[in-house]
Parts: C-alpha cells; sequence; structure tokens
C-alpha cells in the first residue's frame, strides 16, 4: 500500500495547506489529495479556500510527491470542459505529477449556482457525460458533443502533459462503482465498501489502483483527541445519502446535533497508539484498496501528526502492508 497526506482545505488558511505539503513531502509521505469545496462542512472549521489556486502552487512549492483532487465536482459549479483544462494545466505544472479525482458532488458546494440540485440517477447520468467530455479534451483535438445535460462546441486543450492526466472517479455504490470501471483509471472512495471495488475490478478495472481516506486525530492526550475529532467530523455520522444532500453548514449542524464525541471516535483513530492506526488501515486493506491517505484533525496539530508519522507510524505501516 501507498501512505497519503491530505489537505482539507475546509480545516486550513490556504497558505498554509502549502506549508502542511512542503514538509509532508519532507516527511516522506508517499502522495497527497487535496479537497475541492465551495463551503466547510460545518462552521467550526472556518475556510474553504479554492483548491485549483492550492494546486498550482503546491505544484511549485513541492518537487516529487504525487498531487490529486479528492474529489472535484465536473457536473454544476465546473463545466467539464473547465475541469479538463484546469487538470491538463496542472499536469504540465508539477511535471506529470497530478492525478484528477472526481465525484459526482454535494448539494453543499453545487447550490451556489442557483441551478438546484438533481436526483442522484440525474447527477450519475452528468457525471458520465462529464468524464466523456474530459477525457475526449485530454485526447488533444477539437471536441464537439451533445449530450443530455452537457454540450461543447468547437473546444480544443493547448497546453497539455506528455501523458494525459489520470482519472479517478468516486464510488460509495454500484452504480457509481460501475460508471468508475467504464471510465475510471483508478477508484475512490472515502468508506471501506469491498463490494464496490469488488465489482469495480469485475467489470473492467481489474488491476487498478483503490484509493481511499481515514481521518484522523492523532496527539498525546487521547481525550482531548475524541473532542477535535468530533469537532472536526461530526458531520460525517449521517452517511453519504445524507452528506449529498444539504445544503448548508448550518444543515450539517443540525444533523449532527445528537452525534456523540464517542461516535466519532468509533471510526477516527485517536491518540498516539499506533496499533490503533495499524487497525484501521487493516478495514481498507482487506476491502481491496491500495492508497490510503490520513486527515489529521486540527490545522494546529499537522506538525505533530507529521513528525510522529516520519518517525512510528509510516515506518510501522510499511512493514505490515508492504
Amino acid at each position: 500500500m501507498e501512505f497519503g497526506y491530505t489537505l482539507l482545505c475546509e480545516q486550513t488558511p490556504p497558505k498554509q495547506l502549502v506549508a502542511d505539503l512542503v514538509e509532508a513531502e519532507e516527511a516522506g509521505f508517499g502522495y497527497s489529495v487535496i479537497s475541492d469545496h465551495y463551503f466547510p462542512w460545518l462552521e467550526d472549521q472556518g475556510h474553504s479556500a479554492y483548491a485549483w489556486s492550492v494546486l498550482g502552487a503546491l505544484a511549485q512549492a513541492t518537487h516529487r510527491i504525487p498531487l490529486m483532487t479528492f474529489v472535484t465536482c465536473p457536473i454544476m459549479r465546473y463545466h467539464p470542459a473547465v475541469v479538463a483544462q484546469k487538470a491538463a494545466t496542472m499536469g504540465v505544472l508539477s511535471d506529470g505529477r497530478f492525478t484528477l479525482g472526481l465525484g459526482s458532488g454535494e448539494n453543499l458546494n453545487e447550490h451556489v449556482v442557483g441551478r438546484g440540485w438533481p436526483s442522484v440517477d440525474v447527477r450519475h447520468e452528468m457525471f458520465e457525460e462529464a468524464v466523456e467530455i474530459i477525457r475526449a479534451l485530454f485526447g488533444g483535438d477539437y471536441v464537439n458533443y451533445r449530450g443530455r445535460h452537457f454540450t461543447v462546441d468547437s473546444a480544443k486543450l493547448y497546453d497539455l502533459p506528455d501523458r494525459p492526466v489520470p482519472i479517478g472517479m468516486a464510488a460509495y455504490g454500484p452504480r457509481a462503482g460501475r460508471l468508475a470501471a467504464r471510465h475510471a483509471d483508478l477508484l475512490i472512495s472515502d468508506q471501506p465498501v469491498g463490494n464496490v471495488v469488488d465489482l469495480f475490478h469485475k467489470e473492467g478495472g481489474a488491476g487498478k489502483p483503490v484509493y481511499g481516506q481515514i481521518p484522523v486525530a492523532y496527539g498525546d492526550d487521547y481525550d482531548e483527541c475524541v473532542q477535535r475529532a468530533h469537532r472536526i467530523w461530526r458531520f460525517s455520522a449521517p452517511a453519504w445519502k445524507v452528506m449529498a444532500e444539504l445544503p448548508g453548514p448550518v444543515n450539517f449542524e443540525a444533523a449532527a446535533g445528537t452525534v456523540r464525541p464517542e461516535d466519532v471516535a468509533k471510526s477516527v483513530p485517536c491518540g498516539n497508539n499506533v496499533d490503533d492506526y495499524v487497525q484501521a488501515v487493516q478495514q481498507w486493506a482487506d476491502a481491496g484498496f491500495t492508497h490510503i491517505s490520513f486527515c489529521q484533525s486540527g490545522p494546529d496539530h499537522q506538525k505533530d501528526f507529521r513528525t510522529w508519522a516520519e518517525a512510528d507510524l509510516l515506518p510501522t505501516l510499511r512493514q505490515h502492508f508492504p
């Protein structure tokens, strides 16, 4: 397995995101991912920088570490032709280190353009068309497209990397897993969905990488870590079918109102016991994931996590999951 470092734009100021990844590269993380949001999940998180501006800075500030969106929605807030241009430019700026991670999005971020929020079936249709457009533009020729949801009129990308940017597609359920099997170079999920991984491999994704993410709350004081994890991650307790539909931070706050710190700690490793982190990764390894990134809770606790990861966590994980 490969182990990565997550830049969570919703909790960290933009300049710190760049400084954090420079040090994460030095600490030996194998790759990095960055969230792409318009809003934070919760007002407490307090940030939501434009990920693509940060990515441009990251491409110049780092030297070897791969970069990836986790994930970008190409169906409303961004037109897929524009996503293709941004991703191709990142491929050039990063000397081929960039992967375009895509997902069908959340109402939280996409409602800002005032077009309403489609049903999940329509979103999947839009997602498939968007990936077809992006893939075609990566080919370097003029593209005209007339779909049910998108139109492209004589578009062409003039700055392309030597190799097309790899495309990852996020999936939580079978339908999205089948879409990824048809169109993606890799699968992405924020849950250890072994059944979706199996489906992805059986229907066209055999041998392709599978990327996941584990939120963590590292620190020496276990109780403080649990409280910090609850403050940052309580929004995720209602699960994806709810998370994709709520329109704003205030709604996530209401939905998470009954979530207790101990509830969050069941899915977020807390403290400094490396065995707890190994156990968490094992669940994803058993589900067929090949890449796992860690998202440390709290912007003020990133450096401590990187120091511990370099000395203890990463060596231990690489021994257990070679």
